[in-house]
């Protein structure tokens, strides 16, 4: 058990202090991925938004970072507690879009869809972080506009360079 405690202490620590060794945020957005789900630019989403084609878009934050604000028409699914099954009524062909703050548990859950057969798949390059960094709207779950944005921690929340930062 105690080793069990040790080595999750020092994953936390490591990805933590994960943020911090890079220079700037699209060098970070660039690396902190294995890119083991295609990406998509937050400009490419806002256009095809606008376009208004079937699309999902999924929250792969924990939901105290969801609640604060999301993408709009955003569906929380979560990463410590997602699970497929609450995506069993999506159709394997629907264009999902998944995001969290940077963009590494969304591919971790990105990753996850693939492999239980959704066909287009697309993790969103920079997350929350670099929709809000390029000037576009988040909403409350009121469905009204916010500028407040759940930055995760303060290593974390430097990448944030919009939007009124919360950390709770």
């Amino acid at each position: 058990m105690k080793k069990q405690l040790l080595i999750l202490f020092f994953l936390a620590l490591g990805i933590n202090g994960f943020s911090q060794n890079y220079k700037n945020f699209e060098e970070l957005k660039n690396n902190i991925i294995s890119k083991t789900v295609p990406l998509i630019s937050v400009q490419k989403l806002k256009k095809v938004e606008e376009t208004k084609k079937p699309l999902l878009i999924l929250d792969a934050r924990e939901k105290n970072e969801y609640n604060v604000s999301h993408i709009k028409n955003a569906k929380y699914v979560g990463y410590d507690n997602f699970k497929i099954k609450n995506l069993k009524s999506i159709d394997k062909e629907t264009t999902i879009v998944v995001y969290c703050s940077v963009g590494y548990r969304s591919e971790k859950v990105g990753e996850k869809l693939k492999k239980a057969g959704f066909k287009k798949v697309m993790n969103l390059q920079g997350g929350i972080f670099d929709w809000v960094n390029q000037g576009y709207t988040v909403y409350d779950n009121d469905g009204k506009e916010t500028k407040k944005v759940h930055a995760y921690d303060k290593s974390w929340g430097k990448w944030l360079t919009k939007g009124e930062k919360v950390y709770e």
